[in-house]
């Protein structure tokens, strides 16, 4: 897989589209804002005439709010400006207020291409979703000029961490899938070509068990739920943690339950502390949800949990579809050979 690099762009006096992933709290230690820092330095060392940030935040289309200042309001993207003023990169409204941008629009790719010069994605997280500003906008660029595009450093990084696991990984290879997102259950099969075990909780064995059509072999192990169904039970803690001890490669991609509320607590805490525990294995983090339970338990209860992980990923179903597919749509949209 070949990506164009930023060093490939011929970057003075042009204005960049980066796509960028805003999809978060807007705050300064904001995962999803500091990974952009590395290439918004490289895009202003390198004499770019403007920087214009594309992103999206929410799903404000779906929002049943009467009142559209408000509905604006609560999804605008201007509390994030403050945070780019340092490289005087200017953020564009949110994409997903025109129904246009989650249709991959050629119409919508052609007014946002009037904006700038070249397209950057730094977009990791989004890229699993072939949208207007994922694929069609770089795709139109490439159309005119191979030269014009690019993926972001953090997105060059993304994807080499991940093939590593894809490419060469050392058994056995344990994947923790938990959270409350019915889609992480599509990615159960293909990434059981690639696992040795896959261990399941959350809400997912909820999903699982209303879904006659989902096929499961020995290498799934489903917890079993306590009866409140906000955290798994004792004994599926005991049983995943076992199997956590005996790996040699981990992806952790979502809690075990409402970790948020310590009465349901424990069974994400003390599987997110066997990994941790496990210190013979490289282990890999993603999602939105996985990175703030480890952030919360690595202040209250586990210290060292953050730094025992070789990559954490932005990207949580992009992660996943990733190490599923070997590629994104965000990625073949960029690809050159």
């Amino acid at each position: 897989m070949k990506l164009p690099s930023l060093s490939d762009l011929e970057i003075k006096g042009k204005r960049v589209l980066l796509r960028a992933d805003l999809d978060t709290e807007p705050k300064a230690d904001a995962l999803r804002i500091k990974v952009l820092k590395k290439t918004l330095n490289f895009l202003r060392e390198k004499g770019a005439e403007r920087i214009i940030i594309l992103a999206h935040r929410g799903r404000p289309l779906l929002e049943a709010v009467a009142d559209k200042p408000a509905l604006e309001k609560s999804f605008s993207l201007k509390p994030f400006q403050p945070f780019f003023a340092k490289w005087h990169a200017e953020v564009k409204e949110n994409l997903r207020f025109d129904e246009r941008e989650e249709k991959n629009d050629k119409s919508f790719a052609e007014e946002l291409a009037r904006l700038g010069d070249l397209y950057v994605n730094e977009a990791f997280a989004n890229s699993h979703r072939a949208h207007t500003s994922i694929v069609a906008l770089p795709l139109l660029f490439k159309a005119r000029s191979k030269n014009l595009v690019a993926a972001g450093i953090r997105f060059h990084q993304e994807v080499k961490h991940l093939t590593r696991i894809i490419k060469n990984p050392e058994r056995p290879l344990t994947f923790i899938l938990g959270g409350a997102k019915e889609d992480k259950l599509s990615y159960l099969w293909p990434l059981a070509e690639l696992a040795d075990k896959i261990l399941v909780g959350g809400k997912l064995p909820i999903f699982v068990a209303e879904n006659a059509e989902i096929r499961v072999d020995m290498r799934f192990e489903f917890a079993k739920l306590n009866p409140d169904r906000k955290d798994i039970t004792l004994n599926s803690i005991e049983v995943f943690e076992a199997d956590i001890a005996q790996a040699k490669t981990i992806i952790l991609a979502g809690p075990m339950g409402k970790f948020e509320e310590e009465g349901q607590r424990m069974g994400t805490e003390r599987i997110f502390k066997a990994v941790a525990a496990n210190k013979k294995a490289y282990k890999v983090a993603g999602g939105g949800e996985t990175i703030k339970a480890i952030k919360v338990l690595g202040q209250e209860a586990c210290p060292e949990l953050a730094e025992g992980f070789g990559w954490i990923s932005v990207g949580g179903g992009a992660m996943l579809e990733f190490l599923a597919k070997g590629t994104l749509p965000g990625i073949e949209a960029l690809k050159t050979g």
